[in-house]
């Protein structure tokens, strides 16, 4: 309707400046009233004619687009093509229109004048007008297009832009603004046959019309840039609060459409690049992921004070022969659950999982000073969190140990893994195997214990152990009893079992 409506807008405004506020003129014989009269007659039929014509016309070149859109699936490349050139074809099919007006009004002119300078104003008067409707058309049949360009572009990006913003705005410009102001020139050319009166209200209505007109055109160009655009601002808002899954649709054919496309593809490879992340930190542990983005990856390790927990479940071997399998696939990830939890509460991380075990770190690849009572502190509530999985059928050994230990990335150029290696981390392994033959089911070394701060006054001595692989005796401490809960857990543990893992 909005087209429909500029056309006849423009064709009206055309005929009232060219034929009554600034006529042509007449040759001997031949009345002013009575060329007017034949102009009008002339001009209601052709309209009667061209209208009808243009919209048939105009549903024929759409015809290809609302084909694949009644059948709703996605439209092939030819079509694709077809829907988006459709702004430029349904607005050169009113251009025709207009085309056929300039050549029938200028042979009219001429007619009644005798003059081919007379002719040739009406023409260029009439061509002016028609190249301002029909680029007021494309812009409205661009507006009007833009969910079908969406739909057209769901699965493909525009590679180039049909028409940019600088020569949109630009034409918008010329055509908005300059040709009324071309006009009042083509009218002053033949002013010395017009009375100033009628001079002076053609020249005031060709002003108003460049405002009206001029005005229209840059809003209808300025909104074809700034709607898209505000899509493209509220996606990126969305972006910002976290929203990575965020995508705006891609209705435009110039470079608007190419920046929305550009969105979609930046915020997709954030998502994915999130994604990779949020995976790499489960898989090494987030402190390891955040370190590996900020310095690097390259092989090679550094000296650091830490602490190293180790757990192990007791007798897993003989639950996986009396279980099912899935069973024993529940009760070991209901076990990991508790370690990952409180391991990560205390500030730690776990390392790696070896089998029915999980090495655990504190004080790298993050500087903790207090490493050694986070450690202590991890033992002593994952043996309570442990308790509780008693329906599980489960137990597990704990040891804890602190010293020197060399953290870094180890392994090859093309797979490597962060670790830690050292005597704590041997000395918790062993603490873990002697952990399982007592009834607390907790050792840790002096090391640790000496450096654990206030958290120490948690652990008591309970002898000196010869642990494997090692040339000297180690002292142990286990946790002080707690009365209650604990008492009973420690007298039903007091048997210790018999097969490890």
């Amino acid at each position: 309707m909005q087209i429909f409506f500029a056309n006849v807008v423009g064709a009206v405004l055309d005929f009232v400046y060219l034929t009554y506020l600034l006529p042509p003129g007449t040759a001997p014989g031949t009345t002013r009233a009575h060329q007017q009269a034949v102009t009008l007659a002339v001009f209601v039929v052709y309209m009667v004619v061209i209208i009808p014509t243009a919209v048939v016309a105009g549903l024929l070149v759409g015809r290809p687009v609302w084909r694949w859109l009644d059948q709703g699936r996605p439209p092939t490349d030819r079509e694709r093509e077809s829907t988006l050139a459709l702004p430029l074809r349904e607005s050169l099919v009113g251009l025709g229109g207009w085309t056929g007006a300039t050549v029938l009004f200028a042979v009219l002119t001429f007619h009644f004048s005798q003059s081919p300078a007379q002719a040739l104003r009406v023409a260029v008067g009439v061509g002016l007008g028609g190249l301002t409707t029909t680029a007021l058309m494309y812009l409205l049949i661009e507006r009007t297009m833009r969910p079908v360009f969406a739909l057209a572009l769901a699965d493909s990006t525009p590679t180039r832009p049909r028409l940019g913003i600088a020569p949109r705005l630009l034409l918008s410009w010329g055509l908005g603004s300059g040709v009324p102001l071309l006009g009042i020139g083509l009218g002053l050319l033949g002013s010395a046959r017009l009375d100033r009166t009628r001079l002076v209200t053609a020249v005031a209505f060709l002003a108003a019309l460049g405002v009206g007109v001029g005005g229209a055109m840059m809003l209808a160009a300025a909104r074809s840039v700034s709607d898209p655009l505000h899509g493209v601002r509220r996606g990126l808002r969305r972006v910002q609060e976290g929203r990575l899954d965020t995508q705006v649709p891609v209705n435009d054919v110039g470079e608007i459409g190419m920046v929305q496309a550009g969105f979609n593809q930046m915020a997709a490879g954030l998502l994915e690049r999130e994604q990779l992340r949020e995976l790499f930190g489960r898989h090494v542990g987030e402190e390891v992921a955040r370190q590996a983005l900020e310095r690097g990856t390259d092989l090679g390790g550094e000296q650091r004070e830490l602490s190293a927990l180790f757990v192990d479940i007791i007798g897993s071997t003989a639950m996986a022969q009396d279980r099912a399998p899935t069973d024993v696939v529940d009760a070991l990830n209901a076990f990991f659950d508790r370690v990952v939890r409180v391991v990560g509460e205390e500030g730690g991380w776990v390392n790696k999982f070896e089998g029915d075990g999980a090495l655990c770190v504190f004080g790298a690849p993050a500087d903790q000073p207090d490493h050694a009572g986070r450690a202590l502190r991890a033992a002593r509530r994952l043996r309570t969190e442990l308790d509780g999985l008693s329906s599980a059928d489960l137990d597990a050994g704990i040891g804890v140990s602190s010293g020197s230990a060399v953290a870094g990335n180890v392994g090859a150029a093309a797979r490597y893994e962060y670790t830690v290696i050292g005597d704590p981390v041997n000395e918790a392994a062993r603490l873990c195997d002697a952990a399982k033959q007592r009834p607390a089911r907790v050792l840790a070394s002096d090391a640790a214990v000496a450096a654990a701060g206030d958290e120490g006054a948690h652990w008591v001595p309970v002898g000196e152990f010869e642990l494997r692989g090692r040339r000297q005796a180690t002292l142990a401490y286990e946790p002080v009893p707690d009365q209650g809960a604990e008492a009973s857990a420690l007298q039903a543990r007091s048997i210790p079992s018999s097969s490890t893992s």
